[in-house]
């Protein structure tokens, strides 16, 4: 095998087929057609991008003077014409203690990231020394039967992304421990799927807010003599029943529209009900059910946010309502931090889940 060739394979299967697009581009070797996709794959998102950061920082401006005019008027009008012209200068100055509160700039986001970034590394360095500091204690205290002493600090940015997605994916596995089974049985029995039609359509439209109240009156009576922190708990419990019903709805699809000819070979092969589920059932269905996963991951990631926000879960959910309380002049950038970090964090699960799913289907497709 040729360097070049060796070369190109590997760029190919690490996602990096565009470094050999961009050597043909300059060398003079690229197609016509080849060059027709490039633009379109390459060149064309990468200048919406750089148009999108130009409209919102254009937007951000605006709103920012608008708002900035309208503090100097009134400081003209309510205290006069020294005070009005003194904010005016503060404004103009960039001191943060007046600047005006509204949507942030690119580069204000890009700094609040920064320093939310800054923030992790202090409190990461924070809690191993503490770990150093109670290592020996600990150690004693695990020998005599009592509990460690934990880090009870604030938990950072980072350490807010790693809960929620903790949530998000205990979530998803409940949601696929009780939709896979039911969506399975409701398939191969029109009985009970008449049965639990009613209680579908019912409860499938619930709010995320219902179910969180819902949970949240069960988890606090069983847990009522507990002195563990029940958040968590909740907040997974309430996300798996929010998220469940398109994995149910399509496995019972999938499953009901089984070929009969399949289950006419595995009833003269003489197979058990376990078997035929197994060998039969689940192989033929699996393209359906892993279209209804890959919907129920979406859902539970955008109910989280609201969910984690009601039980007072320490993820992002309630780091963007955190900084929507508090109100300091870094806050807006903040949550829009956040927003960016949950949309790529939603766009990465829903790339993840595709491609699971176009390994188990028999039709191949790019997903949008």
């Amino acid at each position: 095998m040729s360097q070049s060739v060796a070369i190109s394979k590997i760029t190919k299967f690490l996602g990096l087929g565009f470094l050999t697009t961009l050597k043909d581009l300059f060398t003079g070797k690229l197609e016509k057609e080849d060059f027709k996709k490039f633009l379109l794959k390459v060149v064309v998102p990468i200048t919406s991008i750089l148009l999108f950061i130009g409209l919102w920082h254009l937007g951000a401006k605006s709103l920012h003077d608008i708002e900035a005019n309208f503090k100097i008027e009134k400081a003209l009008n309510e205290q006069g014409p020294e005070a009005a012209e003194a904010l005016r200068v503060c404004i103009a100055s960039g001191d943060i203690s007046c600047q005006p509160n509204t949507l942030p700039s690119p580069t204000q986001v890009w700094e609040s990231y920064q320093s939310l970034l800054r923030d992790h590394k202090i409190i990461k360095a924070d809690k191993a020394a503490f770990i150093e500091k109670t290592a020996d204690l600990n150690a004693k205290r695990l020998a005599q039967g009592e509990a460690p002493i934990v880090y009870t600090g604030r938990p950072s940015f980072v350490d807010q992304i790693i809960m929620s997605l903790k949530t998000v994916f205990a979530g998803f596995l409940l949601a696929l421990i009780i939709a896979v089974p039911i969506g399975i049985l409701i398939g191969l029995s029109p009985t009970l799927k008449s049965a639990f039609n009613w209680f579908i359509q019912i409860f499938k439209p619930v709010s995320p807010v219902v179910w969180y109240l819902l949970v949240f009156m069960i988890v606090k009576t069983i847990l009522i003599d507990s002195s563990d922190d029940s958040s968590f708990i909740i907040s997974f419990i309430s996300v798996g029943l929010c998220s469940m019903w398109a994995t149910l709805v399509n496995t019972a699809m999938g499953v009901a529209s089984v070929d009969k000819d399949y289950i006419n070979v595995a009833k003269v092969l003489k197979l058990g009900p376990v078997q035929k589920i197994f060998k039969v059932v689940l192989p033929s269905s699996l393209p359906l059910i892993f279209t209804g996963l890959k919907i129920t991951l979406s859902v539970a990631w955008m109910v989280l946010i609201a969910i984690e926000l009601l039980a007072q879960s320490p993820g992002l959910g309630l780091f963007v309502w955190e900084e929507f309380q508090n109100g300091a002049n870094d806050s807006n950038s903040k949550i829009i931090v956040a927003m960016f970090v949950i949309g790529i964090i939603g766009f990465l699960l829903d790339r993840i889940m595709l491609t699971i799913q176009n390994l188990v289907s028999f039709n191949k497709n790019d997903g949008i």
